[in-house]
């Protein structure tokens, strides 16, 4: 017997008309470097048509890649349902990736066109003459200043608003769901990064688990500032649960500073607020003095959050930061930190990543095999994922074979436990685990009970060469301002606190501690960093 339901597309098209037609009147706010621009709903999707338009009339092939590099704005949001509401497949670039990372991307993927803002045209303008697809480079004046008016290789140079201003609003529909929509890459913090293409469909689906109470939760009555970029994870799917939900979208443009922000969220009266740890650790050291009563929720991710973060927002703001776990590969959002209604909320289950949102499947298994750990919330295993949008391939790339399982999981790289109650627990990436005489330490929990001492601003810990341990975890910390903390000071912290075969065999302080493209810790450049080390006399 089957149903009796339509079937449906679940297409952008259908977030984009439910925007403009139910909630033309609510705001998309930009703090650009000309200062607060406005724009309605209703103003950004006829602007949203009118590019629609410029695509076409730039000879945009049917399933072109159209690339972004830009910062969190309106005109952003204008070119994430453009090109997929006109069969098109955005592309966002991540502006923080190194040239040749940006040039394999751009290239693999075969952009046609790429929309730039003017402020950070120099960032791109290197990289023009390696691009073999690109053939116009349209350009967001941000700024307004001057234009660039040359580019090499014939490609030739627009400016948006003039493009948009001479052409026509155009409809949109798209019959597929299973066609691509958008786009991304991972960060490539090991070889180049790879390509995740997300359909109609994964997007729609991932945007009413974005909407749901125990995940993100946004809805209409929400001013949601997406901090996260959006060239990074689909800014977690804020933008397009913003769109769908008729929620007010607070747009930070390219100042993350903790100020600016605490003045967007005080001015604009934000109740969501999404970003890295960093962004966050930044902000509590500023948050004094500051009205964020507005706020119900900081929803925060991308990497491990320390406990001493969420609790130092709990006791500053009576509310701490609610953890959420995903990746790119993921579209992201597959777990978010919602307490039970009859547990209660410590420090330590805040710690988690919480549970899996509805539409997503986990498992925790003895790697390279599929053989599920106790959910005990002791033993290790390796995290896997399923679910209609979590990847199941990457575009192009042979690399594709390791990242999933013969039956059809996601290897997500991730080291977990999981409570009794189904709380998941990372550990640690795989890679970045330190392997001493045999036994894990996780550099996670090390960092977390680091970053715990008041003095500590910053700590990464990352495993390094031993003769006889094979690895022994090395502490690399950022102090806060004005402290003099000590090697031994650390060690004392950590003592009563880590097993002492845990214990760092050695600590070193450093100004700060490299990022990624996407703000995480950058291990790797860390390990390049201390490749030469000498562990200290005596470290046996």
């Amino acid at each position: 017997m089957r149903g009796t339901m339509m079937d449906f597309p679940l297409t952008l098209t259908h977030l984009f008309d439910r925007a403009e037609r139910l909630f033309p009147t609510k705001e998309i706010v930009t703090a650009s470097p000309t200062g607060i621009e406005r724009r309605t709903y209703g103003q950004w999707a006829e602007r949203t048509r009118r590019l629609g338009t410029v695509l076409d009339q730039l000879g945009i092939s049917a399933d072109g890649r159209v690339a972004t590099f830009a910062w969190n704005s309106a005109r952003h949001l204008e070119l994430y349902f453009a090109p997929p509401c006109t069969g098109r497949v955005a592309h966002t670039l991540n502006l923080r990736l190194f040239p040749d990372q940006l040039t394999y991307i751009a290239n693999h993927a075969e952009d046609e066109v790429i929309f730039v803002d003017n402020s950070i045209v120099p960032l791109l303008w290197p990289t023009i003459d390696t691009f073999e697809t690109v053939r116009h480079i349209v350009v967001m004046n941000d700024t307004g200043g001057a234009l660039p008016t040359e580019a090499p290789n014939g490609i030739e140079i627009h400016d948006y608003e003039t493009l948009l201003a001479g052409a026509e609003p155009r409809e949109f529909h798209i019959g597929d769901e299973n066609l691509a929509a958008s786009m991304m890459y991972t960060s490539g913090t090991t070889g180049n990064p790879k390509g995740v293409v997300y359909t109609h469909r994964s997007i729609t689906l991932h945007t009413f688990g974005a909407m749901m109470a125990d995940s993100l939760g946004a809805s209409e009555r929400d001013i949601i500032l997406p901090v996260v970029p959006m060239f990074h994870a689909n800014a977690w799917g804020l933008a397009h649960a913003g769109v769908a939900s008729g929620a007010t979208l607070v747009m930070p443009g390219p100042d993350l500073s903790p100020g600016a922000l605490l003045t967007l969220i005080e001015t604009e009266r934000v109740t969501v607020a999404a970003g890295v740890p960093t962004i966050w650790m930044a902000v509590l050291a500023e948050i004094d003095g500051r009205d964020v009563s507005s706020l119900r929720a900081i929803p925060c991710g991308g990497s491990a959050v320390p406990p001493a973060l969420s609790e130092g927002f709990r006791s500053k703001i009576g509310m701490p930061i609610f953890q959420a776990w995903g990746m790119t590969e993921t579209s992201p959002i597959a777990a978010a930190c919602h307490i039970k209604s009859y547990l209660d909320d410590t420090p330590e289950r805040r710690a988690t990543v919480g549970l899996v949102v509805p539409g997503v499947e986990f498992r925790t298994v003895v790697p390279n095999t599929t053989d599920e750990v106790p959910w005990d919330g002791e033993t290790t295993g390796e995290l896997q994922v399923r679910g209609p949008w979590v990847t199941g391939t990457y575009y192009n790339d042979e690399r594709a074979a390791d990242s999933f399982t013969a039956d059809g999981w996601l290897r997500t790289g991730d080291v977990a436990v999981v409570d009794d109650e189904a709380y998941i627990r990372l550990v640690d990436r795989t890679k970045d685990l330190v392997k001493s005489g045999g036994e894990w330490i996780s550099s996670v929990d090390l960092e977390n009970e680091i970053m715990a001492h008041p003095e500590v601003a910053e700590a990464a810990v990352i495993g390094i060469p031993h003769p006889r341990w094979d690895e022994r975890p090395l502490a690399c910390v950022v102090r806060s301002e004005g402290s003099e903390l000590s090697r031994q000071d650390v060690l004392d912290w950590l003592t009563p606190r880590v097993a002492k075969w845990w214990l760092p065999d050695d600590v070193v302080f450093i100004e700060s501690v490299p990022k990624t493209s996407v703000g995480k810790f950058s291990k790797k450049t860390l390990r390049e960093q201390f490749a030469d080390y000498a562990w200290p006399t005596g470290s046996d």
